[in-house]
């Protein structure tokens, strides 16, 4: 006589934390590596955030260029956490690169990101 196991089926199981036997114990250590996927558009953002971001290390530091960075940490950090960057955090942007127009001449990068932001 065969024995009358129970059938365990399991589906997809990702993100999901289960326990199987009369001693199991289920513990979950879920982490949100990285936040939402940002869209095609915030991405090419994302790309040009950090590519000024890189190049405001090699000019000499001002006032002006240490609130761009601060701005461009903060917006870089919201988009890879939520996946987008706020109205309000691009019009900051905005507002700052209209402010360092002479830096948005000479690099490429604060001129590519300046198009992005519609300036």
């Amino acid at each position: 006589m065969a024995s009358e196991e129970p059938t365990v089926r399991f589906g997809d199981v990702s993100h999901s934390t289960f326990a199987v036997g009369s001693h199991a114990q289920a513990v979950s250590h879920h982490q949100n590596a990285g936040g939402a996927r940002p869209d095609e558009e915030t991405e090419a953002l994302l790309k040009a955030v950090r590519e000024l971001r890189a190049d405001l290390e090699r000019v000499n530091g001002s006032e002006q260029t240490a609130a761009l960075g601060a701005a461009l940490a903060d917006t870089e950090a919201e988009i890879t956490g939520t996946g987008q960057a706020t109205p309000t955090r691009r019009e900051r942007l905005r507002e700052l690169l209209a402010d360092a127009q002479s830096l948005t001449a000479v690099l490429a990068s604060a001129g590519a990101l300046a198009g992005l932001l519609g300036i």
